[in-house]
């Protein structure tokens, strides 16, 4: 017997199966179609090809395995947070998502803040409003293409859409819902000021759940597009953070974990919820019911080494990069990286952030500029560390998962740029893992989640701080804190001349 993780990610999407014993089984991936960037920092994906990719991936999982739909008990869903599926009164999706990176609506929260008041904002839903999120991007809809607007009759979220289509339910989960801007994360369940503050339709909201219920069943139109059988339980799962620290094991107090996909993000585990007073960071529900978390987000971890490569280096692969990079002495020869590809979150909360390399010259080679990128993934990861350490999290080690986690050059660089000890995990399939994990104590295999991680779970390798390394991170990272300010109001006038 097998549980089903599935996560809807930016590239792909993944299928996994697990057994009674939290143990990966077999995995596969479809790959999605690339996103549209109509304009700069403009970002979109078609959900229905989402719906494609995930049933590639069902059957092909079940494939590898050699078993069909009856082989599964459970199936966990997560995917990539805060994008906006538009469905009208047929259930058709309206227009394209605009997904996470996306950064198009700065506009939109300056009135939400002007019209409601930035402290109301987060005293009602926890957390500052930033144009990642779900709610400016309704907005910018509502703006830009009222037509469109006035069709729609639900919202949902990537890995939701994906619920609907294998279900026919419109939900949601509390820990996803939180990164919305329309939710109430102190008290799981949607925001009622946020929505008539802005003249919105409340009914267009899913029903949430909390990660492990059960939010519907396979139905039978799925169970042939996918190979599943119909009336299979679905739970609610998670956000692709929170199903990844479930996956990390991220269930208790005192834990934290650095997890490096296309975005980079910083996730420590809250009893209670408690949030950065700026801002900087996020507190949303996490996927144990009544507790929270708080985690500082990259926009362009991953993906600053990814667009180096698509764009300069596409005959090399990633292993020839980092160890292209050990040429490179620590600190690049002065060179820095700001990894500020898609704007940024932590700490700045500024759209209008650009990637750039400070500190250039003649002397600097491709192992410079790649080191420089790797290390400023670090140094930025760690800027969300810090505010974390400040609401009383501090960590005596750090869990490193994502595809950073499978380098152990850039593991000893998070290690020597953090001054902690960073520890892999043997599991690495990242959310899709967590949603997995989610399914088994949804069925009733396991009473919580934190019972399944403490068996599951297991760690694998530790890197220590070198000390003569840590002591030249420590210098340089104070030098990369100055950059941004420094940039700032150049950033922002470079946006409003591209437009």
């Amino acid at each position: 017997m097998y549980w089903l993780g599935i996560d809807v990610g930016t590239g792909g999407s993944r299928a996994l199966l697990v057994d009674a014993h939290g143990h990966v089984c077999y995995s596969y991936i479809a790959a999605h179609d690339a996103m549209v960037m109509h304009k700069p920092l403009w970002a979109e994906q078609d959900p229905d090809n989402w719906w494609a990719a995930s049933q590639e991936a069902i059957r092909g999982v079940l494939k590898e395995a050699g078993v069909n739909g009856t082989a599964v008990r459970g199936i966990g869903l997560t995917g990539q947070m805060h994008g906006l599926v538009l469905l009208d009164t047929n259930d058709t999706v309206i227009r394209p998502a605009l997904i996470w990176c996306d950064q198009r609506s700065q506009k939109q929260v300056d009135f939400v803040n002007a019209k409601l008041g930035a402290d109301q904002v987060l005293h009602w839903t926890a957390n500052p409003l930033v144009t990642g999120f779900t709610l400016p991007k309704l907005l910018w809809v509502r703006d830009h293409e009222p037509e469109r607007f006035e069709a729609v009759r639900r919202m949902l979220l990537p890995k939701d859409y994906l619920r609907f289509k294998l279900t026919g339910e419109h939900a949601s989960d509390v820990s996803d819902a939180s990164g919305t801007g329309l939710f109430d994360v102190a008290h799981r369940r949607w925001s009622q000021e946020m929505a008539s503050g802005l003249g919105l339709d409340a009914s267009i909201l899913p029903k949430t759940y909390e990660s492990s219920e059960v939010s519907g069943a396979v139905s039978q139109a799925a169970a042939q597009a996918t190979g599943l059988v119909a009336g299979t339980p679905v739970v609610a799962g998670a956000g692709d953070q929170a199903a990844s620290a479930i996956g990390n094991g991220i269930v208790a107090p005192g834990t934290v974990s650095c997890t490096i996909g296309t975005s980079g993000v910083v996730f420590a585990y809250l009893q209670e919820p408690a949030y950065d007073p700026a801002g900087r960071v996020h507190t949303f529900c996490h996927a144990i019911p009544r507790t929270w978390h708080v985690m500082g987000v990259t926009q362009g971890a991953g993906l600053s080494l990814q667009w180096y490569r698509n764009r300069f280096s596409p005959d090399a692969d990633y292993d020839e990069l980092t160890a292209d990079a050990t040429l490179s002495p620590a600190g690049a020869h002065g060179l820095f990286w700001l990894p500020y590809l898609m704007g940024e979150r932590t700490p700045h909360l500024d759209a209008h952030a650009r990637g750039a390399w400070v500190g250039l010259t003649a002397k600097h080679q491709r192992a410079d500029l790649v080191r420089a990128i790797l290390e400023g993934v670090c140094y930025s990861q760690k800027d969300g560390l810090e505010i974390i350490a400040g609401l009383g999290t501090r960590p005596e080690l750090v869990r490193l998962s994502g595809g950073g986690a499978k380098s152990p050059f850039w593991h000893q660089l998070f290690a020597n740029a953090f001054d902690l000890r960073v520890v892999t995990l043997e599991t690495q399939e990242g959310s899709a893992y967590g949603a997995a994990l989610l399914a088994l104590v949804g069925t009733g295999e396991y009473g919580s989640a934190a019972e399944l991680c403490r068996k599951a779970v297991k760690e694998v390798e530790a890197k220590d701080p070198q000390p003569a390394a840590a002591e030249i991170y420590g210098k340089r990272y104070h030098i990369y804190r100055e950059l941004y300010p420094a940039l700032k109001s150049v950033f922002r006038a470079i946006g409003e001349l591209d437009g």
